[in-house]
């Protein structure tokens, strides 16, 4: 088949994160796979995100060069219901769902994307979803008389395996140390994983905690973290490249993942390659996406730390939760789901 992707996600890995992951993976593996695919984005770029989301969706013009058009969350929301075209909308996320953690102008601008969105679903010929909480959440705040057909997210894991290998970080002696990966967003409450590394100060003095991200809430959170006094704890590393990346997940005992609101999380599934155990909260789509994982209450800083602390205690945890990581992760190996979205496609299409 000839796919035609259409995205305004910045098409770097850093800025994009892991929704530009998961398309270039996705791209990638089509390819391996026999068929062609295209990504188109947009050539010029504004200071507000929303505004060059905007422009670039005006000045899309629907093809018929290709078998199908897939538009990722908004984009390609003006064409979805050309006549003669196969167009699929496929939600990385629900932005409905994702705005209601927001606020200023970051809620203000989500919103005018999650307009955008719900024409995109009710026009293409079929939605897909990355999970059955993203689904449910598209159906509810979309009114979608169907549910969207769900097809995971994906890693390239013989890539990954080869980056990790590659970029080795031995975890620093006598250190305890918990990685965070994700953009700075105030539904990723980064500030509770402060607040409990804070209390445990006391039971985990070799606690080293180490952030990979960059976001509106950077500002603030470092601010928290002045207050709490966490200069020697805490390491704010912004956006590193792919092979900084790797090096993190090997330096770390644990990965944690605070969020409470996650349409799924390619970062779990990194973190599962890696080897890591994982503390997160029991919130959107992280128990199905992880459900090995030590979950904990969400908007719960001592749940938090509770966690975290469990697994600092029991070895034998840490190594359990490593295979059942190692062996989970594969279903979600890139050749197996790109098969599965070309057969969702072919499903639109008959």
């Amino acid at each position: 088949m000839k796919f035609r992707f259409l995205t305004s996600t910045p098409r770097d890995i850093t800025r994009g994160s892991g929704t530009y992951v998961g398309i270039s993976v996705l791209a990638n593996a089509l390819r391996q796979l026999g068929h062609t695919v295209d990504i188109e984005s947009p050539t010029r770029h504004f200071p507000v995100f929303t505004a060059e989301r905007l422009w670039y969706n005006r000045r899309l013009r629907a093809s018929r060069a290709y078998d199908c058009t897939v538009g990722f969350d908004m984009d390609g929301y003006r064409i979805a219901a050309t006549p003669g075209v196969l167009h699929v909308a496929s939600l990385k996320g629900v932005i409905a769902d994702e705005v209601r953690f927001e606020s200023g102008l970051t809620r203000l601008t989500m919103s005018v994307q999650a307009r955008c969105e719900r024409l995109h679903v009710h026009w293409a010929a079929r939605v897909l979803v990355t999970s059955r909480y993203s689904g449910e959440c598209a159906q509810r705040l979309y009114g979608l008389e169907r549910p969207p057909t769900v097809v995971p997210e994906l890693i390239d894991l013989a890539a990954w395996r080869r980056h990790l290998a590659e970029f080795p970080a031995p975890a620093q002696a006598g250190r305890f140390t918990v990685l965070y990966v994700g953009r700075l967003y105030r539904r990723k409450r980064v500030g509770l994983l402060l607040e409990a590394a804070a209390a445990l100060r006391g039971a985990i003095p070799s606690l080293e905690i180490r952030i990979v991200g960059d976001g509106p809430c950077n500002t603030i959170w470092r601010e928290q973290a002045g207050r709490l006094h966490l200069a020697n704890t805490v390491t704010w590393l912004e956006d590193i490249s792919r092979a900084a990346l790797a090096a993190e997940y090997n330096r770390c005992d644990i990965f944690c993942l605070p969020s409470v609101q996650e349409g799924f999380g390619i970062v779990l599934l990194e973190a599962m390659a890696a080897g890591k155990p994982i503390v997160a909260a029991r919130a959107a789509a992280i128990p199905e996406v992880a459900p090995h994982a030590t979950l904990v209450e969400p908007e719960s800083a001592e749940s938090l730390a509770a966690g975290i602390l469990t697994l600092h205690g029991s070895p034998e945890a840490r190594a359990a939760q490593r295979a059942r990581g190692l062996a989970w992760v594969e279903q979600f190996d890139a050749p197996a789901v790109a098969r599965r979205f070309v057969e969702a496609v072919r499903g639109a299409a008959s």
